[in-house]
């Protein structure tokens, strides 16, 4: 009963976001990637090999998916540790998980010292019919030791701190956190894009794709952020939390999520909890959909998360009470375009914040002592040539920690469309 009134208040949130956008937001793109499928341009703009298409009822590829061995990369400073996804991983999530493939992982530690992966759109035994697609899925690991890998439990139905939310009756299946329609034009799925814990509580944000675009590009319909009260198995949308995309302000009837401007530059995220003189605020990072937006900046008090009206917007010289206050300029933008997907935490090695993310020139590292910058030049740690996209930093990685120098975290690979866990030695 629990699942479907979730389900249910998913539902009717979504639907009156959709109705919103509709109102006023036109379909522009086109649905294209597909790591079950065939050859095509994806949202990280790789060309991918033939394996399927999203969500396709006609088998086609063989049931693991696209992986290879996982790629040699070690430059001295950054180093691909161990595939954490798919069947050629040692958590073998084929077969304990359903997952030959899978992206993003974002991470964030639930506030008991276990950390929280959430993936983005995800594949199953790729000859079945319809892939085993989920929009999403989300895996819980307790290992913090990462030097050979990062390894997650069994899932076990009901229990909220095993590897996976899995169910009695397919106990070998991760199963799906956010609904979505499933319809290209309308809503084709819902991405993950960051989380934090806050008393207990996840907190997730999330993107409604409408339709893939061409490579780096795609329409959104809203962000909007997820709730789970028992540790990532089941999850709820605040339909105030959601940000409708329809680039222009509308007045709607109240029922209706508000139609603002400035929403489209928080349709992707990465939180950041605030560090010495910032500490008591909670940083959001966001960026227009696609990968050819700048960065741009709110905060808010840990209560306020779910009260957008409570948040404050960087301006390039202050702090505003409203996002309306954002003005078309340089000066809002943390640093300019073009900015992917991102994470964002402080290193206690480095005293600093850290920012990754994976510009067309490769993943890239920027370091500043206020969210609100100034933000360094960014150092590049990996070529674009090696198509690793969503670098998600993880948790307990001794550079966050203070304990060392070693910098963990989740890069997406497209070609192989799962998630290989790097590690990259920081200097001061």
């Amino acid at each position: 009963m629990r699942r479907r009134l979730v389900r249910a208040a998913t539902t009717a949130a979504t639907c009156a976001a959709l109705t919103a956008t509709a109102l006023v937001a036109p379909f522009t793109g086109t649905a294209t990637a597909a790591p079950c499928g065939s050859t095509s341009n994806g949202s990280s703009g790789v060309p991918l090999p033939s394996f399927g298409s999203l969500g396709s009822s006609n088998p086609e590829g063989p049931p693991e998916g696209p992986q290879g061995p996982l790629p040699y990369f070690n430059n001295g400073t950054t180093k691909a540790i161990a595939w954490v996804t798919g069947p050629r991983s040692e958590n073998r999530t084929l077969t304990r998980f359903g997952i030959s493939g899978t992206d993003i992982g974002a991470a964030w530690d639930n506030g008991s010292g276990q950390t929280l992966m959430a993936f983005g759109d995800t594949f199953g035994n790729c000859s079945a019919p319809g892939n085993q697609w989920r929009h999403n899925v989300l895996l819980r690991t307790d290992d913090n030791d990462l030097a050979d890998g990062l390894t997650v439990a069994d899932g076990i139905p009901g229990v909220v701190t095993s590897g996976a939310s899995v169910s009695a009756a397919a106990p070998n299946m991760a199963r799906q956190m956010i609904d979505a329609i499933g319809w290209s034009g309308v809503e084709v799925t819902t991405i993950p894009t960051s989380g934090i814990s806050i008393d207990g509580k996840q907190y997730m944000n999330y993107m409604s794709v409408r339709a893939w675009g061409s490579a780096g590009r795609w329409d959104t319909n809203f962000s909007a952020i997820a709730v789970s009260s028992d540790n990532g198995q089941t999850w709820s949308t605040p339909l105030d939390t959601l940000r409708v995309n329809a680039g222009v302000t509308v007045p709607l009837p109240p029922d209706l999520p508000e139609v603002k401007a400035n929403n489209a530059k928080f349709q992707q995220s990465a939180y950041v909890a605030g560090h010495g003189a910032d500490s008591g605020w909670i940083y959001q990072f966001g960026t227009p959909n696609g990968r050819f937006g700048s960065a741009y900046l709110a905060r808010f008090r840990p209560d306020d998360i779910l009260d957008l009206s409570s948040y404050e917007y960087w301006t390039g010289s202050t702090w505003a009470n409203s996002i309306d206050a954002i003005p078309d300029t340089n000066a809002p933008k943390v640093f300019g375009a073009p900015v992917t997907e991102l994470s964002v935490a402080w290193s206690e090695y480095l005293g600093k914040y850290i920012m990754l993310h994976s510009p067309p020139t490769g993943l890239q590292m920027r370091t500043a002592d206020r969210p609100e910058g100034p933000w360094s030049l960014p150092r590049n740690l990996v070529r674009p040539t090696y198509g690793i996209y969503a670098p998600m930093m993880l948790p307990h990685s001794p550079a966050l920690l203070g304990t060392g120098p070693e910098l963990y975290y989740n890069g997406s690979l497209w070609a192989d469309y799962n998630v290989v866990l790097m590690r990259t030695t920081l200097r001061r």
